[in-house]
């Protein structure tokens, strides 16, 4: 979104004359780190507004935040638009939401102050309202950057700012969306969307991927399209080379799942499933070649097996060990219960007869205090967490390829050690896990072992 100007003469004009301009609806997320500063930062979990509101011992942290977001939110806003008309419509629209955001704030602290009030009740309502104001910013403004050129764009606002709430997220989009003639203009749709469900409550920070997918179905689209700021490829091409990256080209919504499990961001599960319910293909394309026709991701199987991708991700490893689990039931259901209380994602789980491994998405901090609970549930059991990394080969198909054996031949030959390793019989993926120092290097003798190598057998074959 921050590249916005860019795209204007590619993907959203391009050589588009007339009608060809239209039949096409954009919903956009916030611009470039907007969103951390509203709620926290994704990967560093620094606090912002919504961080800053929920611990404030003053009020002085979290005003101070929020006029962080308004600079921000200004410099992004001028660094897209250039008519000096438009900056000063920008510049107005972000000065009455971050104020009406500011007095809400305040207004609910002077209410909290009363006993009868608790705003640890109104927290994720919060939430929602902070979240809503990045993507009606950026979304005005693509509106008015569009119209400027000449495009008849639609500002499409689902944040319910000053709305009536109580609506489902169906009946938010029908509701927005009525009235409008897509063959004669496009409307320009916020990633986030208020309603009854409270989409930041299940889907935190992936609901702008469920709006458009909601969005898709319900206007029965004949595709959906994430344009990203590069291809799906067949790994990292900053770690393994762009030379040596292949574009996947063709995809299914099993592979798609098994990337957002290992945290890479093709599309959310759930999105993914009203996509697939609804009988819309997905395409992942790279925003800047707007030419190329990316990933296309369906329910087709493999025309044959392959690995397609290779990734991996940080993880911590929770351990729970005692004699006397043999046989013995609730162990299992327990130890989910805690991870469960308090929002741990779990990538992976091994056990055996006595001891229970769960490789999770999460923060040694947070995993401080599971482990605290186990114990107090299981005092006699040996409970720790350990630093790792998981890397995985995935594929719509991997039969017959011996993944699992040439996988740890190939991390071996790279001079690493693999501390466990799995398949599953669906044969999708393939999980290494390994010191978190040695991800890179796993990865890399992976993707030469799988893609590159067997690309260059192929190419001698024909």
């Amino acid at each position: 979104m921050s590249r916005i100007n860019e795209l204007r003469d590619t993907l959203f004009i391009g050589d588009r004359t007339g009608a060809d301009l239209y039949g096409r609806i954009f919903v956009v997320s916030a611009f470039g780190g907007i969103s951390n500063l509203l709620l926290e930062h994704k990967k560093s979990g620094k606090p912002g507004v919504y961080g800053e509101f929920t611990n404030a011992d003053n009020h002085h942290g979290w005003h101070d935040a929020l006029t962080r977001v308004n600079v921000a939110m200004v410099d992004a806003h001028c660094a897209v638009l250039e008519h000096p008309a438009d900056i000063s419509q920008a510049n107005d629209f972000v000065q009455e939401r971050i104020e009406g955001a500011r007095n809400c704030l305040i207004d609910l602290q002077r209410l909290c102050s009363y006993g009868h009030f608790r705003l640890a009740e109104h927290m994720a309502q919060i939430r929602e309202l902070l979240a809503g104001l990045g993507e009606a910013h950026s979304a005005f403004v693509t509106t008015l950057m569009l119209q400027r050129a000449g495009v008849d764009a639609r500002f499409v606002d689902l944040s319910g700012w000053r709305d009536d709430g109580g609506v489902s997220l169906e009946q938010r989009i029908l509701g927005a969306m009525e009235g409008i003639d897509t063959a004669s203009e496009i409307p320009i749709v916020t990633g986030y969307a208020q309603c009854a469900e409270g989409l930041m409550q299940e889907f935190d920070r992936g609901y702008s991927e469920v709006t458009f997918s909601k969005l898709a179905a319900l206007t029965g689209a004949r595709e959906a399209i994430i344009h990203k700021e590069f291809h799906l490829s067949s790994a990292d091409p900053n770690l393994v080379g762009a030379d040596a990256v292949r574009k996947l080209g063709r995809a299914n919504y099993d592979v798609a799942d098994q990337l957002s499990n290992m945290g890479m961001e093709a599309i959310h599960p759930s999105a993914a499933k009203t996509l697939r319910q609804a009988d819309v293909p997905l395409r992942v394309t790279n925003a800047f070649e707007p030419k190329d026709p990316g990933t296309l991701i369906d329910d087709q199987p493999a025309t044959e097996p392959a690995v397609e991708i290779v990734t991996g991700l940080d993880i911590i490893a929770l351990e729970v060990f005692e004699q006397d689990m043999v046989g013995v039931k609730g162990y299992d259901s327990a130890i989910l219960d805690v991870l469960t209380r308090h929002d741990v994602r779990i990538v992976s789980k091994v056990s055996n007869a006595n001891t229970i491994t769960h490789y999770v998405d999460s923060s040694l901090k947070t995993m401080r205090r599971v482990e605290k609970d186990i114990a107090a549930r299981f005092p006699a059991a040996k409970i720790s967490s350990r630093t790792l990394a998981m890397a995985s080969a995935i594929g719509r198909d991997l039969n017959g390829l011996s993944v699992l054996t040439r996988g740890l031949l190939a991390i071996g030959d790279a001079g690493c050690e693999a501390l466990g390793a799995s398949q599953g019989p669906r044969n999708v993926d393939v999980q290494f896990v390994v010191d978190r120092e040695a991800l890179k290097p796993v990865i890399k003798a992976l993707h030469k072992a799988f893609i590159e190598d067997d690309q260059k057998a192929l190419s001698r074959a024909a």
